[in-house]
C-alpha cells in the first residue's frame, strides 16, 4: 500500500528506538521460531497470540531481566510521528485492548505441557506528545507514554524526518506504489545489528535500487551516534522512563563502581513545548548525565500554579523519582543500577546556591 510520509516516519522511528535500546537488555523478537507457543507468522507478519485473536506486532522486545515477583517482561514498542498533531485516545485504547488480550492468553489444562508465561507491556512514543484524554487513560491502565519532543531527541527526529522524505521521493521516482515495509525493516535491522536472526535481504531488485541508498544513509546517521543509548528506567510510578545517556562509557564505569548511588535531579525548560529533567551523580565530579521527560499531565500540574511550582517539583521527585532502577549491558553481562534521590542526604553535600536547583 502507499504510505504517507508520517507513516514512514513512524516505522523508521520504531526501528531507531529499538536500536537505541540495544544496551538495556532489550532483544528483538522477529520470528515465530523464537517462541512457538506465543508467536505465529501470518504471511510475513509477526503476530502475538491472544485469548481472543492474534495481534500484529512491528516491534516487540524481550528484556533479559525478570523483576521480583513478576513474569518475564515483553514490551510492545509503537511510535507515532504526526508532525504537530498529538497522539490521541484511539491509539492508546488500541494498545490497552491488545495488552488485555495477550496477557490473558493462558489456560491451565490437566495433563497439558507447562509453558512459559510473560508479562506484556506497552510503550507508545510520540514525536509531538499526547492528548490529555490519551494520557489520562494510559496512566489509569499502566501504558507508558513517551514524549519525544524534548531537545534530547531532536537529532533523532531530524534523522527520521530526512529519511522518510528520501524514501517517499525514492518511491515516486521509481514509480513504486506499494512500499515494502516488512522487507525495509529487515534490511534496516541488518544494517543496525538489532536483528537476532541472520537473514538475506528480501528486497526485490527494483526496491533495492530504489530504497537501499536511503536506508543505508539513515543507518549511518544513527551509527554516528553510536555512544548514545536509550536506557529504560523503572521508577515507583505507573510509567517507565526512557533515559538518554550523555556518555555511555562514563555511565557504565560509574554504575559498575557504584551500583547504588545518590543522584541530583533537576528540571529545565518551563514552556508549553517541553520540560526536560536530568539526573547526575551526587559526587563532586559528575561523570555522566541522564536526560528524560515526564508525562505531560505531571508537567501541567507542576506548571499550573507558579507560586507552588518549586514545591510541586520537589513532590514529584520524592513521590515518583525517589528510586530509579536501570538494567544495562556491560560487555556480555547484564547489570543493574539503583539511582537514589534523597533530599536529606543531598543537603549535606551541596551549597546553598545549588539548593533550589537540585533539591
Amino acid at each position: 500500500m502507499a504510505l504517507s510520509v508520517s507513516q514512514l516516519r513512524g516505522y523508521l522511528l520504531e526501528e531507531a528506538l529499538a536500536w537505541l535500546m540495544r544496551h538495556s537488555g532489550y532483544d528483538l523478537l522477529v520470528d515465530a521460531s523464537q517462541d512457538r507457543d506465543e508467536l505465529i507468522m501470518h504471511g510475513s507478519e509477526l503476530r502475538v497470540l491472544g485469548r481472543g485473536t492474534s495481534h500484529q506486532v512491528d516491534v516487540l522486545g524481550e528484556f533479559a531481566f525478570t523483576p521480583a515477583f513478576s513474569l518475564p517482561v515483553r514490551l510492545f514498542l509503537e511510535a507515532k510521528h504526526y508532525g504537530a498533531k498529538r497522539c490521541g485516545l484511539d491509539i492508546v485504547r488500541n494498545a490497552h485492548g491488545t495488552l488485555a488480550d495477550v496477557n490473558q492468553n493462558y489456560v491451565a489444562r490437566v495433563g497439558s505441557r507447562p509453558r512459559r508465561r510473560f508479562q506484556y507491556c506497552y510503550a507508545l512514543f510520540s514525536a509531538s506528545g499526547f492528548s490529555p484524554e490519551a494520557e489520562a487513560f494510559a496512566i489509569a491502565h499502566q501504558i507508558s507514554l513517551v514524549d519525544l519532543s524534548v531537545p534530547s531527541f531532536a537529532w533523532l527526529l531530524g534523522a527520521v524526518a530526512r529519511c522518510a522524505d528520501e524514501l517517499h521521493a525514492d518511491a515516486d521516482r521509481h514509480n513504486i506504489a506499494t512500499f515494502p515495509v516488512r522487507d525495509a525493516r529487515a534490511r534496516l535491522r541488518g544494517l543496525l545489528g538489532t536483528t537476532p536472526i541472520a537473514s538475506a535481504s528480501t528486497l526485490t531488485a527494483r526496491a533495492e535500487r530504489a530504497f537501499a541508498g536511503s536506508l543505508e544513509a539513515f543507518a549511518d546517521r544513527l551509527l554516528r551516534h553510536g555512544e548514545v543509548d536509550l536506557l529504560v528506567g523503572f521508577p515507583p510510578a505507573p510509567f517507565i522512563l526512557p533515559l538518554v545517556v550523555s556518555d555511555r562509557a562514563a555511565f557504565i564505569a560509574y554504575a559498575i563502581r557504584h551500583p547504588s548511588h545518590a543522584v541530583w535531579i533537576s528540571r529545565t525548560g518551563d514552556g508549553e513545548s517541553y520540560a526536560e529533567w536530568t539526573a547526575r551523580p551526587a559526587s563532586q565530579n559528575a561523570e555522566y548525565r541522564l536526560s528524560f521527560a515526564l508525562p505531560s499531565g505531571l508537567e501541567e500540574w507542576i506548571s499550573e500554579n507558579e507560586d507552588r511550582r518549586r514545591s510541586r517539583v520537589r513532590t514529584v521527585k520524592t513521590d515518583f523519582l525517589a528510586t530509579i532502577t536501570i538494567y544495562f549491558q556491560a560487555g556480555d553481562e547484564l547489570r543493574v543500577c539503583h539511582l537514589r534521590y534523597d533530599p536529606g542526604a543531598l543537603r549535606e553535600q551541596i551549597t546553598p546556591r545549588d539548593m533550589e536547583r537540585w533539591v
